[in-house]
């Protein structure tokens, strides 16, 4: 396990303006030999690239990592005024892969992470449906249990009470205490304590408690987009599979049953015994079935170092 303070120190702040008059720091870390072809990982909702963590040494063998922490999260800036959506934070990693002249990416994301990604897909769709570039391509996907198809999303309590008009409210009383309890309840393997409060000191970086309501509003925009994001996953032309912790809650055996449904030749992969969190809860798993899709795919030669 890192200390968050080495975490920090081995990545780097961006500079990102999102509109006019308008900039802030995002936190950015890269990892691996830059000839390596380059993988995207994208962090999902409420925590941040440090999710990455249990696995990025073993990735480093493999791959140019490249992660970064999301406008709202870690130790990124969390301002007040800017939007949280989607699509803005889609821009963001555009911003970020072309300040470091990336071409070419494979990703892996986990629940929020998840939409960004099916964003930059949906993106990618429009623009060889409209014969435009794009500053960057897509090689391929693998996505970690998130809600990804909304009509299938269980939410828990504290995500309903975040969305209702007193979420302000809700956001601010937060305690450790609640935050824990909410992961023991979304994890089906529990989360070290020590790494537990890793994850609240990052959520509270920079104030985050002001626009944890803000954030929560991504449950709407799921809804709303709902089209768009399916039908990129549905008309994805890239390898891309699926790895779902069954006993998640919120997005476990009812997503990954939805996505045998819909799309064609579905690679998803179940794990047992493993909730919202595979890649913390189970990261040999992670490892072993993110390998062998690289490997079928020829992205990577052989698998994971001994």
């Amino acid at each position: 396990m890192q200390t968050l303070t080495k975490w920090l120190n081995e990545g780097y702040f961006h500079k990102h303006s999102f509109a006019k008059n308008f900039e802030n720091n995002v936190f950015v870390k890269q990892a691996g030999d830059k000839t390596k072809p380059t993988l995207l990982l994208i962090h999902g909702f409420p925590t941040s690239s440090y999710d990455w963590q249990p696995i990025w040494d073993e990735l480093t063998h493999h791959f140019h990592l490249v992660t970064l922490d999301m406008m709202g999260f870690g130790y990124s800036d969390k301002p007040t005024d800017f939007p949280y959506s989607f699509d803005a934070q889609a821009n963001l990693i555009e911003d970020v892969l072309t300040s470091i002249e990336i071409q070419q990416v494979h990703i892996l994301s986990h629940d929020y992470g998840n939409t960004v990604t099916q964003e930059l897909l949906a993106r990618q769709v429009d623009a060889k449906q409209n014969n435009s570039s794009r500053p960057f391509e897509v090689l391929s996907s693998l996505l970690l249990n998130g809600g990804i198809f909304p009509e299938v999303i269980h939410p828990i309590l504290i995500q309903k009470l975040l969305l209702s008009p007193i979420g302000f409210i809700v956001a601010k009383a937060m305690s450790y205490r609640a935050f824990k309890r909410n992961f023991d309840d979304i994890c089906h393997i529990r989360i070290d304590e020590l790494e537990l409060r890793k994850y609240w000191q990052l959520i509270q970086h920079n104030q985050g408690n002001r626009i944890f309501h803000k954030l929560i509003q991504y449950m709407k925009e799921r809804v709303k987009h709902r089209d768009r994001w399916v039908g990129a996953l549905i008309n994805n032309q890239q390898p891309m599979r699926f790895i779902n912790g069954l006993e998640d809650p919120i997005s476990g055996r009812d997503m990954l049953k939805r996505y045998q449904e819909l799309i064609n030749q579905a690679d998803a992969v179940s794990l047992e015994r493993v909730g919202h969190y595979p890649q913390v809860e189970a990261p040999e798993l992670v490892l072993e079935h993110a390998f062998s899709f690289w490997k079928s795919h020829k992205i990577i030669n052989g698998l994971a170092s001994e």
